[in-house]
Parts: C-alpha cells; sequence; structure tokens
C-alpha cells in the first residue's frame, strides 16, 4: 500500500510494508519512545526559575515523528511501565506515585499533549516548524493546566499552590521545549526531501 508523505508522520514513511515486520517495528518504537521519555525525565537542565528535565522536549519530539497512534501508545507503555514500578517516573514509579505525587495531573497531560502533536503530524503539520510550534503550545498549556488541576484538588498541595508551583516556574522552560521540538522533526522532513 502506498503513503502520500503529504499526511502522514515521519515515521509511517519509514516503516516496512511487510505486516509482521510493520508490528515488529511498531513494539520495537513504543518500547525505545517509552524508554527515551524515562531518561529524558532524568536529566535536570539548570534553567531559571527552576531546573527543568527534557520530558516534553522527548514527548513532542517523538508524537510529531510518530503521529497520534503511535504517540499514544508510546505514552500509555510509559505510564504502565511506571504503574508496575519501573523508576521511569523523575521521582520513581509505582501506583503509589500516581496517587502521592504532584505530577500525575502532568503525567495525565502528556498523553493528551502528544495525542495533539502527533494528529498535527498526521495531517502534515510536521513539516513546518512554525505550525508544529503553535500546536507544541497548545499541548503546553494543556500539560501545565492538567498539571495544576491536579494540584489544586490534591489534598497534600491546594489551589493556592496550583499557579505557584504547577505553572508559574514552567511556562519559560516548556514554550523553549516546544520550540526546539518543533524544530526538530521539520529539519529532518528538509533533510529527507534533499535526497
Amino acid at each position: 500500500m502506498a503513503y502520500s508523505t503529504a499526511h502522514q508522520s515521519l515515521v509511517v514513511r519509514a516503516l516496512p510494508q511487510e505486516k509482521t515486520l510493520r508490528y515488529a517495528t511498531y513494539a520495537f518504537l513504543v518500547l525505545a519512545g517509552s524508554a527515551l521519555i524515562a531518561i529524558a525525565g532524568q536529566v535536570k537542565v539548570p534553567m531559571w526559575p527552576v531546573p527543568t528535565t527534557l520530558q516534553t522536549l522527548a514527548i513532542f519530539t517523538i508524537a510529531a515523528a510518530y503521529g497520534r497512534n503511535l504517540a499514544i501508545a508510546t505514552l500509555l507503555a510509559y505510564l504502565a511501565e511506571g504503574a508496575v514500578g519501573l523508576p521511569v517516573f523523575t521521582n520513581g514509579g509505582g501506583l503509589g506515585y500516581f496517587a502521592a505525587s504532584a505530577t500525575t495531573g502532568y503525567l495525565a497531560g502528556f498523553v493528551v499533549a502528544a495525542g495533539l502533536t502527533g494528529w498535527a503530524a498526521d495531517k502534515g503539520l510536521s513539516h513546518n516548524a512554525f505550525k508544529l510550534f503553535g500546536v507544541n503550545l497548545v499541548g503546553t498549556a494543556i500539560i501545565l493546566v492538567l498539571g495544576a488541576l491536579w494540584i489544586a484538588f490534591h489534598p497534600a498541595y491546594g489551589v493556592e499552590k496550583a499557579w505557584a508551583w504547577g505553572v508559574g516556574p514552567f511556562i519559560v522552560t516548556d514554550v523553549i521545549k516546544a520550540a526546539l521540538a518543533a524544530c526538530l522533526v521539520p529539519a529532518v522532513w528538509a533533510l529527507l526531501r534533499r535526497k
């Protein structure tokens, strides 16, 4: 089956056509993507006003390269790995992590944002850095809003900490990561067009 490169993700263009090999490649990409997100969550970059990780950079880049379905599968695998106790989250893992952590809202936001950026890639927007940046900004807002809502309604934190802890310190760094991610996949598309 031939695929149009105008409306597909970068990865779909490179997938093998043989069905068994294609599904094996999907599985490999999901595991590789979830591992990359876990590693990116451990990389702390000194930024102002608070240190940041590279998780959203990895998530937006993977989503733009993978497309919606594969990006969502990758994020769900990442959450499942954390739920069974693998230390894939920035501060650990396990089912208890979801209830006790201030970051659970962000984890949910990661799935939604990856789906949005992946959908945009499926529609061909991953060819254009400016359009992809706009989509990544919406995804960033979704992540921050869900993160802040979780903090606001969490009994250990509360509404007064939602902005101070959940949004304010991350706005600048998350916009920078959304911009970097928006540049990476279109750059690869541009290289492929030259071949």
